[in-house]
């Protein structure tokens, strides 16, 4: 799927490809356990070598791994990799390196449970907030769910593009920040899950007009519990994927 997470990340300029390079190759093996939490990293002298970089960019690397919670400097230690607990997992490339690396049911879920603290409240602000040109634009992406053509990889695109215009349409910033998390729940649904040929997803079409329905009418609290609704069957389908591959 072409999503913006799992895309490959393009770079302008060598300095800046490298940097991308040893950040991409060294949080991957973070978040695979390749480096376990509370290991070391290899020295500077060895690091240098394998991605034959300058000083300067391994540095700057090093600086972008620890703000995104997953090393810490140690003073005559080296760089060592913090407890899980301190990982940004808010971050987008914290989050692709996880579903690089593989994701459990248990992963998925709890994408979920972050979805059901926020999005219903924003579309219940929406509902408040929206101007008609916003409510027309997500009625519009509403109903390109029910094109018969779709793929799985495409209807992923169409609902990733509904749900991040209604962060868009809260009117809400901190709202917008949390699109990354949408688009990740988003691309392990429906990897986990039947084609939308099945009747798994014959309904997504509907289910997500009765949220633009809400909003148009103004009832927030309508349009919370349909987005909750909507997640809640995501949450389900992520759930019957699994159950099933355990019964294979």
């Amino acid at each position: 799927m072409r999503s913006r997470l799992l895309e490959t990340r393009k770079t302008e300029g060598k300095s800046r490809t490298s940097h991308a390079q040893v950040v991409d190759d060294l949080g991957k093996a973070i978040v695979s356990g390749a480096f376990p939490v509370g290991s070391i990293l290899p020295g500077d002298s060895e690091l240098l070598q394998r991605f034959k970089v300058s000083r300067t960019v391994l540095r700057e690397s090093m600086k972008t791994l620890a703000a995104k919670g997953l090393v810490v400097p140690r003073a005559r230690v080296g760089t060592r990799v913090t407890e899980k607990i301190h990982w940004n997992m808010f971050d987008s490339a914290v989050l692709t390196w996880h579903f690089e690396s593989g994701v459990n049911e248990e992963f998925l879920l709890h994408l979920y449970d972050i979805r059901l603290a926020f999005e219903p409240f924003a579309a219940s602000l929406v509902a408040e907030r929206a101007s008609a040109e916003e409510i027309e634009l997500l009625r519009r992406l509403a109903m390109a769910m029910a094109a018969p053509e779709h793929t799985s990889d495409s209807l992923a695109v169409a609902d990733l593009h509904f749900h991040l215009a209604i962060t868009e349409a809260s009117h809400n910033p901190f709202m917008r920040s949390l699109g990354g998390l949408i688009e990740a729940a988003l691309v392990g649904m429906f990897r986990m899950s039947a084609p939308p040929a099945s009747n798994g997803f014959r309904n997504i079409a509907d289910t997500h007009m009765a949220i633009v329905d809400a909003i148009a009418a103004g009832d927030g609290l309508a349009a919370y519990k349909a987005m909750e609704f909507v997640i809640f069957d995501g949450r389900k389908h992520v759930q019957e994927a699994f159950a099933a591959l355990a019964d294979a």
